[in-house]
C-alpha cells in the first residue's frame, strides 16, 4: 500500500503535520527510547547496534518500549471517536445501537480497550480480567440480540486497522526502526485476536444459558435472591432451579489474585475448587466478573466449615454473616465491606477464610469508618492533649475497665497484666479528664465504640505497614 493510500482516511502527511507537529523523540525516557529510523548513513537496526529482541508468542507487547504507552494515550480520545464513527458508517447494523442507550456503553468499551492496550505496553496487566469481561459481555449481547458473530468480528477488524494506522503514524513521528514498526503491527493484531477470543467465549456461554437450562435457572435464582424480590417469586425461582431454600445462608466473597495474563479468564476457585463446586449443587455461584462470590446455605451446620475449606482450597475469601435467605444481599454487602479492607483488618488474623460472624463489632466499625472517626474525635477529645504513649496507656485501661464485669481495679489489672495500684492511679486520672461522662450509659457506649474503632484503625495501619500492632499496656 502506498503512503498516500495508507493515509487516505484523513491522515495524509500534510494534514498530520498541520494538525499535530511531529513529536520529539525526547518524549521517551532514556530506558524507553525507541531506536532511530534507518536513513542515509544509518542502515537500520542491524547497523545501529539494536539488540535482537525475544518476542513472547502470547504477549508480544512486552517487547515494545514502555514509553510508547505515553504517546498512544494522547491519541486515544480522538481515536475512540474515529472508531465509533467508522463502525457506524461501514456497519449500518451497529449505527442504531450508538444512537440508543447502549451507544454510551459501546463508546466506553472502545475507550477501555485502547486504555488497556496502553497499559499492556506500559507493563501494567491489572485490568486484564475486567477487559475480558467487557468483551465476553459484548459476545453475549450479540447472541441475545439474535445476531451471529460476523458483525462483531468485522467491527473488531475495522477498529484494529484504524488503531494500526494512527499508532503507526505516531511511531513514525517519534522515529522508530522498521523492526519496531513491524512489531507494533504484530502487537495490535495479536491483541485483537485475544479480544475476539473473549467475545467468542461470551457468545458460546450465552448459547448455553438459553432459558430452560439449569445454569440459566440457577443464575435467575441468584439474581432474585440478591434483588430482594418478594418471597413467593424467590420460592418459585428456587423450585424451578431445584434448590431448597435454607433457613440461613452466608455470602462468600472470593478475593481474586492478581492475574498475570492480560486477559485472564482463570476460574477464581481453580481446577480443584471448580470440580468440588460441581459436586455441591446446594452452593450458588457467580464466578464471572471482577467480584466473584458464592451463596453458602446453612454455614453453621455441622461440617460446613470443613466442606467450605475443601471447596476454597488456598483461595482467599471473606464469609459474610449468617442471615436468613431473605437478607442474602446484606450478607454479601457486609462481606464486600470487609474484603475491601483485606488484609489490614483484625478479621484477617487466622489462616483460611475470614468469618465475619467471629467479630460482628469489627464489621460494624468497618462499615462507616468516617462516622466512627467522628465519634472518636468527639468522645476521646479529653485525651487529645496527652503524649501518644500516655494516651495509649489510658485508652487501654479505659477499654479494659469498660469491658470488665465488675469494673474493679484487680479485675482490670488482671486483664492488662498490671498491678492494681497502677490501674487505680490511671482510673483517677481518667475520672479527672472525663468527669461525669464515665457514669452516663450512653456516653460510655460511645466511648467504648470510639476506643474499639481507633484500635481497629491502628491495627489495620500496622498490618498494612507490616508492623506489630501491639500497643502499650
Amino acid at each position: 500500500m502506498s503512503t498516500a493510500t495508507h493515509h487516505s482516511s484523513g491522515f495524509s502527511p500534510q494534514r498530520a503535520a498541520s494538525a499535530r507537529p511531529a513529536r520529539p523523540a525526547s518524549i521517551l525516557g532514556h530506558r524507553d527510547r525507541l531506536p532511530a529510523p534507518p536513513g542515509p548513513g544509518n542502515q537500520g537496526p542491524a547497523h545501529q547496534g539494536e539488540a535482537p529482541r525475544t518476542v513472547p508468542h502470547d504477549a508480544p507487547w512486552v517487547a515494545l518500549p514502555p514509553g510508547f504507552a505515553r504517546l498512544v494515550r494522547g491519541e486515544n480520545p480522538r481515536l475512540v471517536t474515529e472508531i465509533v464513527e467508522q463502525i457506524c458508517r461501514q456497519i449500518p447494523e451497529y449505527a442504531q445501537l450508538f444512537d440508543m442507550d447502549s451507544g454510551a456503553a459501546l463508546h466506553r468499551a472502545t475507550a477501555r480497550v485502547l486504555n488497556h492496550f496502553a497499559d499492556l505496553i506500559a507493563g501494567d496487566r491489572s485490568s486484564g480480567a475486567a477487559t475480558a469481561t467487557v468483551h465476553r459481555a459484548l459476545g453475549r449481547g450479540e447472541c441475545r440480540a439474535g445476531r451471529g458473530l460476523d458483525l462483531l468480528q468485522a467491527a473488531y477488524r475495522l477498529a484494529a486497522r484504524l488503531v494500526w494506522r494512527r499508532y503507526a503514524m505516531v511511531a513514525r513521528h517519534t522515529g522508530v526502526s522498521m523492526g519496531t514498526l513491524a512489531l507494533l503491527a504484530e502487537v495490535i493484531f495479536a491483541y485483537a485476536d485475544q479480544i475476539v477470543v473473549a467475545a467468542t467465549a461470551g457468545y458460546a456461554q450465552a448459547q448455553a444459558d438459553e432459558p430452560g437450562t439449569q445454569r440459566y435457572l440457577r443464575q435467575k435464582l441468584l439474581k432474585s435472591l440478591l434483588a430482594g424480590e418478594p418471597a413467593y417469586l424467590v420460592a418459585e425461582a428456587a423450585r424451578a432451579a431445584g434448590w431448597r431454600l435454607p433457613n440461613t445462608l452466608s455470602a462468600v466473597v472470593l478475593l481474586r489474585p492478581g492475574a498475570s495474563d492480560p486477559l485472564s479468564d482463570r476460574a477464581p476457585l481453580g481446577a480443584a475448587g471448580t470440580a468440588e463446586l460441581r459436586r455441591r449443587p446446594d452452593v450458588l455461584a457467580q464466578l464471572e466478573g471482577p467480584e466473584p462470590f458464592l451463596l453458602l446455605p446453612e454455614p453453621h451446620a455441622p461440617g460446613a466449615r470443613e466442606r467450605l475449606a475443601r471447596l476454597l482450597g488456598d483461595q482467599p475469601a471473606v464469609v459474610g454473616p449468617s442471615v436468613p435467605w431473605t437478607d442474602a444481599a446484606e450478607s454479601l454487602r457486609w462481606a464486600r465491606t470487609v474484603a475491601e479492607r483485606q488484609p489490614g483488618t483484625v478479621l484477617a488474623n487466622t489462616a483460611g477464610p475470614t468469618y465475619c460472624d467471629e467479630d460482628l463489632t469489627a464489621v460494624l466499625l468497618l462499615g462507616d469508618q468516617a462516622l466512627v472517626g467522628l465519634v472518636s474525635e468527639r468522645r476521646l477529645a479529653p485525651l487529645g492533649s496527652l503524649t501518644p504513649n500516655r494516651r495509649h496507656h489510658l485508652e487501654a485501661t479505659l477499654l479494659a475497665w469498660l469491658e470488665a464485669s465488675s469494673g474493679s481495679a484487680p479485675e482490670v489489672a488482671a486483664s492488662l497484666g498490671l498491678h492494681p495500684q497502677t490501674v487505680r492511679q490511671r482510673m483517677r486520672r481518667l475520672e479527672k479528664l472525663f468527669g461525669g461522662a464515665l457514669t452516663d450509659p450512653r456516653t460510655r457506649f460511645e466511648i467504648d465504640l470510639a476506643l474499639r474503632g481507633r484500635l481497629l484503625k491502628e491495627a489495620e495501619a500496622a498490618r498494612t505497614a507490616d508492623l506489630p500492632a501491639d500497643g502499650p499496656r
